[in-house]
C-alpha cells in the first residue's frame, strides 16, 4: 500500500529541483553577468543549504513510511522515521527565516535614502529573525527531555507538544511576514515611470511573493485537517513547497540581468528607442526613466557613481533621437538593481548599474496610468459637496471596527464557554480589548498623526488590526486565555489608532458647522456594523463553535478580515486622502480667537471645554459598556415571558442605538448640538433610574430606551471638544480617543453590584456614570462664554481665493456675527441678510492691477487707495487697543 507517498515524494522533489535551478541561475547571473556577489546572495546560498537538509529529511521520512497509515509502518523503521520528522520540524523555521532575511537585505539596497521604508525593513527583519529563532527553539525542545521526541511512544515522565499544534501556532507570523515582504517595495516601485512592458516586468517580479502567501494558506488548511485526521504527510509536503517557492521568488529579481543578456527582446519594448515611444510622456527636463534617488544608490561596499561631466555626457542621447540603445550600452557590468529600469538611459552605478536622476521629482505621479498620486487639497478647504468622497471612504473604517467589535463580543462568549471561564475572566477579555485604547493612541497614534498625517495613521491602524486578527490562531489552537487576551489587546490597539484618526478626520473634513452631523452619520454606520456582525457570528460563523476543534475553524473568518485590512491599507496609500496641517488649523481657529480665548475661572474656555469633554467621554463610554455587558443578565433577571431571548433583545437594543445616531444627525439640522447632548444625558439618567424601578417587559423596554438616548452622545462630545483647539487638534483627538478606556473597569463595577444587590440595582452604576458625564452638557448650556465658543457658525472653513463677481465696494466690512440661533437650517443663508463671515479675498492680479484695468480714473483710484490705507490703519489701531 503506497498511501500518499508517491504524491508527497514527487511534488517535494520537483519543487526542490526547481528551486535549486533558480539558485544556480542566480549565481550565474551574479558571477558572470553582474560580476559581483553581495550579502543577500550569500544568505540565499545558506537558505538553500538549510532547504536541502529540510527537504532531504522529508525524502528520507517518506522512504521510511511517512504517508502510510501507522499500522503499515514497519517497526524497524519507526525510530528512523521519528528522527527524520524531528529534523524536518527543526529545520523548517530556519529555512524560511534565512530566505526572508535574504529578501529583506536585498530590499535595503532599494531604500538607501528612504528612512521610512528602511525602518519598515528593519522592523520586519527583527520580527522575522526573532520569531524564527523563538519558533526554532520551541521545535528543538518540543519534548522534555529532548530524547523523547525520537521514541515511538512517549514515556510517562516526558512532556511533548504536538507538532501540528506548533505549526498552526506559527501560522500568523508566517502570513504577516509574507504580506510585509510582498508590499514593502511597492511604494518605491510604484513611483517609477517606465514603459508598459517594464511596468509589467516589475509587477510580475515582485508579485511572485503572492504565491508564497497562497501556498502558506493552503499549507495551513492541510495542517488543520491533519490535526483531526492525524495524516500529516500532505501538510509536510506543503511545508516543503512553501520553503522552495520562497527560494524561487527570492531568486527571480536576480535573473533579470541574465535574461536581458540571453533574451534581450523579452525585456525591451517594441520600440527599442525610448525617446521615440509615443505612449510614454515625461516632464520637462525629465529622463525617460525617472525614479527616486534611493533606488540608484549602490550597494554597501560598491563604488560610487561618477559625477564628472564626461560621465554625465557619456550616455546622453543625441539631439536627433535616432541613436539606438545598443550604441549607448555601457561597458560596465550589469547590476543587481538593473531590473528597475534601463541602464542605457543615464549614468550608471558601478554595482547596481541603475539610472541616475536628479532629486527633483514631478509632483503628480501616475501609478500604472490610473492612480493619480497628486497631493490632495486640505480638508479644511472642502465644502460639503467636495467632502463627500473622502468621508465615504473613511466611513468604511467606522463600519470595520463596528464589525470587529461585534465579532469579538460573540467570540469572547464562545471562548468563555469552551474553556469554562467565569464572568470575571470574561470581563478580563473585554478589558484587554479596551486596554488597547489606553496605549495605542498615545504611543503610536499621536506620533504618526502629528508627523505623517491621517493617511499614514489609517494604514498603521489597519496593519496592527490585521496582526491582532491573525494572532487569534495560536490562542484558539492552544486554547490559551493569555494568548486570547493578547489577541484582544492588539485588535483594540489597532482599532484605537484608527479611531484616533478617523473621528477627527470626519469632524474636520468640510465646513465645521456640520461636524456633529457628519460624525454621527459615520458613527451610525459603525453601529450598523455592530448590529450585523453579532447576527452573522451567532447565526452563521460561530453557530457550530462548541469545542476546541470548531474554535480553530473560525480562523478563516479572521484570515479574511486580516486580508481585507491589508488591501484597504494599500488602497488608502494610493487614494488621495486630504490632510489638515497645523498651520491651516491655526488659521481656522484664529478667526474665532476672541471666542476661544475668553477665560472661565482663569482658564481659556477652549481648554476647559476640551478637559471636560475628555471627562464626559470617559464616563459616557464607561456607562455604555456597563449597559452592554449587563444587558443579557438584566433580561434574564426580568423573567420576561416573551418568545424572544436575551440575544434578540440585545440585537433590538443595538438597532435602536444605530437608528438613534442617524436621528441625532437629523435633529442637528434644527437644534444646536449642545441642546441634543443635554437631552441625551437626561434621557440616559432617567431611563437608567426607571430600569431600577420597573420589572418584566417594562424594565427591558426602559433598558432599550437607554440605548436610544446614549446613541448620539459620543459624536457630539467629540466634535464639540475639538472646536478651537487649533494646532493641538490632533492631540485633542488622541486624548478623546484615550478616554474610551473608561470601558475597562465599568463592567467589573456593574457585575459586583449585581452580585451584591441584584441586576436591577446594578443600574445604579449607569446612573452614577451618566451623572458624572452630564457635567459637560450643563457647562455647555449654562456658561455664556462657552456657548459662544462651541456654537458653530455658517461656512466655517478655509474658503479658496475666488474672483469677485462685482466691482469692490469702498466700505469697511461689517463685524462678524454669530447667527447660530438653532440648528443648521435655522441659520440665515442669504448673502444679503447674512453677509459672508469670511470676506472675499482679491486675487493677486486684482490687488496689483492698474487703475485703468479696473475701469476707474486715476485720481479716484488714488483717493480710494488713500481711504483704504486710512481705514487699514484705523483697524490696526483698534486691534492693538483690544490686545
Amino acid at each position: 500500500m503506497q498511501g500518499h507517498r508517491p504524491v508527497v515524494l514527487g511534488v517535494s522533489v520537483t519543487f526542490f529541483v526547481v528551486a535549486s535551478i533558480f539558485v544556480a541561475l542566480r549565481f550565474v547571473s551574479r558571477i558572470f553577468v553582474v560580476r559581483r556577489v553581495a550579502l543577500h546572495d550569500y544568505l540565499m546560498l545558506v537558505a538553500w543549504v538549510i532547504d536541502f537538509g529540510f527537504s532531504f529529511s522529508l525524502f528520507y521520512a517518506t522512504d521510511k513510511g511517512l504517508g502510510l497509515h501507522v499500522r503499515d509502518i514497519l517497526p524497524e523503521n519507526q525510530d528512523a522515521l521519528n528522527k527524520a520528522n524531528y529534523a524536518f520540524t527543526v529545520l523548517y523555521n530556519p529555512a524560511l527565516m534565512t530566505v526572508k532575511t535574504s529578501i529583506l537585505v536585498f530590499y535595503l539596497t532599494l531604500t538607501r535614502n528612504q528612512k521610512i521604508y528602511r525602518w519598515a525593513n528593519y522592523v520586519t527583519l527583527v520580527v522575522v529573525n526573532a520569531a524564527g529563532l523563538a519558533l526554532t527553539l520551541v521545535n528543538v525542545f518540543q519534548c522534555r527531555p529532548v530524547g523523547a521526541a525520537f521514541r515511538s511512544s512517549i514515556p510517562s515522565y516526558a512532556r511533548c507538544t504536538d507538532i501540528l499544534t506548533l505549526y498552526l501556532s506559527s501560522a500568523p507570523v508566517n502570513i504577516i511576514t509574507d504580506l510585509a515582504i510582498l508590499f514593502l517595495p511597492m511604494p518605491l516601485l510604484t513611483k517609477m515611470r517606465l514603459p508598459v512592458r517594464q511596468k509589467a516586468i516589475l509587477v510580475i517580479t515582485f508579485g511572485f511573493g503572492f504565491f508564497v502567501a497562497v501556498v502558506d494558506v493552503i499549507r495551513i488548511a492541510f495542517i488543520q485537517r491533519a490535526a483531526t485526521s492525524r495524516y500529516a504527510s500532505l501538510s509536510f509536503m506543503w511545508s516543503v513547497v512553501e520553503v522552495n517557492v520562497s527560494v524561487i521568488c527570492g531568486c527571480v529579481p536576480s535573473l533579470k540581468p541574465l535574461v536581458a543578456r540571453l533574451i534581450p527582446k523579452l525585456i525591451k519594448d517594441a520600440d527599442d528607442s525610448l525617446s521615440r515611444s509615443p505612449n510614454v510622456h515625461y516632464g520637462a527636463g525629465e529622463s525617460p526613466v525617472a525614479m527616486p534617488p534611493a533606488a540608484v544608490v549602490p550597494e554597501a561596499g560598491g563604488p560610487a557613481p561618477s559625477s564628472s561631466p564626461s560621465a554625465g555626457n557619456q550616455f546622453k542621447p543625441s539631439q536627433n533621437g535616432n541613436d539606438s540603445l545598443s550604441t549607448r550600452r555601457s561597458s560596465k557590468p550589469m547590476g543587481m538593481l538593473d531590473f528597475l529600469g534601463h541602464p542605457e538611459t543615464g549614468p550608471h552605478d558601478a554595482e547596481a548599474n541603475t539610472v541616475q536622476t536628479s532629486a527633483s521629482y514631478p509632483p503628480d505621479i501616475t501609478f500604472f496610468d490610473f492612480v493619480n498620486m497628486k497631493k490632495p487639497e486640505s480638508m479644511l478647504k472642502l465644502n460639503n459637496r467636495e467632502s463627500i468622497a473622502p468621508i465615504a471612504l473613511t466611513t468604511l473604517l467606522f463600519f470595520l471596527w463596528g464589525f470587529a467589535y461585534g465579532l469579538l463580543d460573540i467570540l469572547n462568549v464562545q471562548f468563555q464557554k469552551i474553556v469554562q471561564l467565569d464572568s470575571w475572566h470574561s470581563f478580563g477579555l473585554h478589558g484587554a480589548y479596551f486596554g488597547g485604547y489606553a496605549v495605542g493612541p498615545l504611543l503610536v497614534g499621536r506620533p504618526v498623526l502629528k508627523i505623517w498625517g491621517f493617511k499614514s495613521t489609517f494604514i498603521t491602524g489597519l496593519c496592527i488590526y490585521a496582526c491582532g486578527s491573525l494572532i487569534f490562531w495560536p490562542s484558539a489552537v492552544l486554547t490559551s486565555p493569555a494568548a486570547f487576551i493578547v489577541s484582544n489587546f492588539i485588535v483594540g490597539f489597532g482599532l484605537a489608532i484608527l479611531e484616533a484618526a478617523a473621528n477627527p478626520f470626519i469632524a474636520l473634513c468640510g465646513p465645521l458647522e456640520n461636524s456633529e452631523i457628519r460624525l454621527n452619520i459615520s458613527q451610525g454606520v459603525q453601529a450598523v456594523g455592530s448590529v450585523a456582525s453579532p447576527l452573522l457570528a451567532k447565526k452563521v460563523l460561530f453557530k457550530s463553535v462548541q469545542d476546541v476543534a470548531s474554535l480553530v475553524d473560525v480562523q478563516w473568518t479572521y484570515l479574511g478580515i486580516a486580508l481585507f485590512d491589508v488591501l484597504l491599507a494599500v488602497a488608502f496609500y494610493y487614494l488621495p486622502v486630504p490632510e489638515a496641517s497645523d498651520e491651516d488649523l491655526d488659521e481656522l481657529a484664529n478667526r474665532r480667537r476672541e471666542d476661544n480665548m475668553t477665560t472661565v475661572v482663569g482658564v481659556p474656555v477652549v481648554w476647559l471645554t476640551l478637559a471636560l469633554g475628555v471627562w464626559s467621554q470617559f464616563f459616557y463610554v464607561a456607562g455604555q459598556e456597563a449597559l452592554s455587558t449587563s444587558f443579557e443578565r438584566f433580561v434574564i433577571a426580568a423573567r420576561d415571558d416573551s418568545s424572544l431571548g436575551p440575544f434578540e433583545f440585545l440585537t433590538i437594543g443595538h438597532s435602536l442605538f444605530a437608528v438613534g445616531r442617524f436621528l441625532a444627525a437629523f435633529a442637528q439640522w434644527f437644534l444646536k448640538p449642545r441642546w441634543i447632548l443635554l437631552v441625551s444625558y437626561v434621557g440616559m439618567i432617567v431611563f437608567s433610574v426607571l430600569c431600577m424601578k420597573t420589572t418584566g417587559p417594562a424594565a427591558i423596554a426602559m433598558a432599550q430606551m437607554v440605548y436610544l438616548f446614549e446613541s448620539g452622545a459620543f459624536s457630539i462630545i467629540f466634535a464639540i471638544s475639538l472646536r478651537g483647539t487649533a494646532r493641538h487638534t490632533k492631540t485633542a483627538a488622541v486624548l478623546l480617543t484615550t478616554a474610551v478606556t473608561g470601558a475597562v473597569w465599568s463592567p467589573f463595577a456593574s457585575y459586583a453590584a449585581s452580585r451584591i444587590h441584584g441586576e436591577a440595582y446594578s443600574y445604579c452604576v449607569l446612573v452614577a456614570m451618566f451623572s458624572a458625564g452630564a457635567i459637560f452638557p450643563l457647562y455647555l448650556n449654562f456658561v455664556p462664554a462657552v456657548k459662544r465658543q462651541v456654537d458653530p457658525v455658517p461656512n466655517e472653513y478655509l474658503r479658496r481665493h475666488r474672483r469677485r463677481s462685482r466691482a469692490p465696494v469702498d466700505s469697511m466690512p461689517r463685524k462678524k456675527e454669530n447667527p447660530s440661533i438653532g440648528g443648521v437650517l435655522s441659520r440665515r443663508r442669504s448673502l444679503l441678510a447674512d453677509p459672508d463671515p469670511v470676506p472675499d479675498l482679491h486675487l493677486p492680479e486684482e490687488t496689483h492691477a492698474s487703475p485703468l484695468s479696473r475701469g476707474l480714473p486715476a485720481s479716484k483710484s488714488s483717493s480710494s487707495s488713500q481711504t483704504g490705507s486710512n481705514s487699514s490703519r484705523e483697524v490696526a489701531s483698534r486691534q492693538r487697543n483690544l490686545d
